[in-house]
């Protein structure tokens, strides 16, 4: 195994950078005991991007866990509840990180994604799944947890099957490698060698030259972006809702009301 190029460490969990080969970083973070994504992870993360960006040449980078049967199992939403701007100082800065990287991107998926683990791997260019375990699956339909506009946008803008869409969504349909691959959400099947393969065949070291990588990535998912920009107002905009919820729900209850009262009568 390659010898660190550097760590990045944090109380909860660590970041390694290794260099499999010229021109492609590998990030594996640990963060036990299934790399949920707080504070410290999504710091580390960005602390990561920005070493490799700023000191090392250009090339791909590969994210991938240490930890066998998670990539990552999402938000721990208790410490995401108790961290002031934790979406749009963390997980969303993150996500725009990644949206807007000068250099391609792969997600070696080697375990379960779930939530958003899921998201995380969405918003890298490529993505290579487990082929024999783990399941990739956007499951807040299953524990009443709404999405927020930029946990849902980068699939509406990278999964084109709107029936493949709806089972990610509405269904929380638990995704397996070979399911995953037939309906366009990952891009291959394997590990560290099917990355490499795929970064050979795409050409993807020779890709950042140009200096315009993560513009031209911004500008194809135009819409992700804006919502990035503005997920300051995603609180606002929440507690907008919250309220037509429910003077949706009064104005219902009145008229379920109304109509009890009136068949009531109408037995009489």
């Amino acid at each position: 195994m390659a010898s660190p190029l550097y760590t990045v460490q944090k109380p909860e969990g660590v970041v390694t950078c290794t260099q499999p080969q010229k021109a492609v970083y590998l990030l594996t973070f640990d963060f036990a005991p299934d790399n949920r994504l707080t504070e410290d992870f999504c710091q580390a993360m960005l602390l990561a991007l920005d070493i490799i960006q700023f000191k090392y040449p250009p090339g791909v980078v590969v994210t991938t866990s240490a930890i066998p049967k998670f990539y990552s199992n999402g938000l721990d939403l208790q410490k995401a509840i108790e961290t002031k701007g934790f979406f749009e100082n963390n997980l969303f800065a993150l996500f725009k990180r990644l949206l807007t990287y000068p250099l391609p991107t792969v997600a070696l998926m080697n375990g379960h994604a779930f939530a958003g683990g899921f998201m995380t791997g969405m918003y890298h260019d490529y993505r290579i799944f487990n082929p024999s375990k783990g399941f990739l699956c956007l499951n807040e339909v299953h524990f009443g947890a709404a999405l927020k506009p930029a946990m849902c946008s980068i699939f509406r803008q990278k999964i084109t099957d709107q029936r493949t869409f709806r089972s990610i969504v509405l269904e929380g349909h638990r995704f397996s490698g070979k399911e995953a691959l037939e309906n366009g959400i990952v891009d291959g099947l394997g590990g560290l060698d099917e990355v490499l393969a795929l970064i050979e065949k795409k050409n993807l070291t020779e890709l950042p030259a140009a200096g315009v990588f993560g513009q031209l990535r911004r500008e194809m998912y135009r819409e992700t972006y804006a919502i990035l920009e503005r997920c300051k107002d995603d609180e606002a905009e929440a507690d907008l809702e919250a309220e037509k919820e429910l003077k949706v729900k009064e104005s219902g209850t009145k008229r379920v009301e109304v109509w009890e009262r009136a068949s009531k009568g109408s037995k009489l």
